[in-house]
């Protein structure tokens, strides 16, 4: 039988629900936090050390959980504390990862080690615990992977990371084909963002409008951006989307090509 089409303000009503959000504290992971907090979510985030402040909305706080995403057992842990305060969840964003700019030549066997693990490997254990809860709710579960651009382009300095990313989405296609139906699995390719540690690789704010000014949308992106989307992919309205990777990079990098060849004078 079909799915009924939900009501739009209550597809996108998350009270009752449980999100947990990994790296949630700052950055990205903390305008994902944000937004479900806005939909009246129950957020839970993780990281290796708590921060000063947690996200918050309406004086709704985040509840925050130590957990160093790379070790099983705490990973464990944050899937537990979310069972056992609320007794269910919902939701699970796959966000926290990362990687320093290192010379691909050089970098050693442990560097990359350590890059797959927080960015491929630890997704993947996150998911595995999180789905052997969701397997067990009567209305199954979702699970968000926060992929990049650097996982479907050349990622120069950034080797290894962007090939975890490439096999997040990967994973992601699996997945969504192995936890159907109760479980739906999805993946989110995110471009340039504007965080507040943009300047580390944008410069003052000359240069990040400089770089804004080179994507078609004409800007960075904001974590709101990347929070929209998550809501979207957790709510009913993605109810027939599984295993899907939704491209969020403003339109892209413009082609060499096109500015080399004067190509955008079609446009006048």
């Amino acid at each position: 039988m079909a799915e009924s089409s939900p009501r739009l303000d209550a597809a996108l009503d998350f009270k009752g629900k449980v999100v947990i959000v990994t790296g949630g504290t700052k950055g990205i992971g903390k305008g994902i936090s944000v937004r479900f907090l806005e939909a009246g979510a129950e957020v839970i985030v993780c990281g290796r050390n708590e921060p000063d402040s947690l996200p918050t909305h309406s004086g709704k706080s985040a509840h925050f959980v130590a957990a160093d995403v790379r070790k099983d057992e705490q990973v464990e842990a944050v899937v537990k504390f979310a069972t056992d305060r609320f007794g269910r969840l919902d939701t699970l964003v796959n966000n926290a990862g990362g990687a320093p700019p290192a010379d691909t030549a050089t970098a050693s066997q442990r560097f990359s080690e350590k890059i797959l693990q927080l960015n491929l490997l630890a997704p993947l254990t996150f998911s595995q615990h999180a789905n052997r809860v969701m397997q067990n709710q009567e209305q199954g579960g979702t699970i968000v992977n926060i992929a990049s651009v650097s996982g479907v382009r050349p990622s120069p300095s950034t080797a290894v990371y962007g090939a975890a990313k490439a096999g997040l989405i990967n994973l992601t296609q699996t997945l969504g084909v192995e936890w159907a139906p109760k479980v739906r699995v999805n993946a989110i390719v995110v471009g340039m963002i504007r965080t507040e540690q943009a300047h580390l690789y944008y410069g003052d704010e000359e240069g990040i409008a400089a770089v804004g000014a080179t994507i078609p949308l004409g800007r960075l992106g904001n974590p709101d951006d990347v929070g929209d989307a998550c809501l979207y992919l957790a709510s009913p309205l993605s109810r027939y989307v599984s295993g899907a990777s939704l491209l969020l990079h403003g339109g892209g990098e413009v082609p060499a090509f096109w500015e080399a060849s004067n190509a955008d004078q079609t446009k006048k």
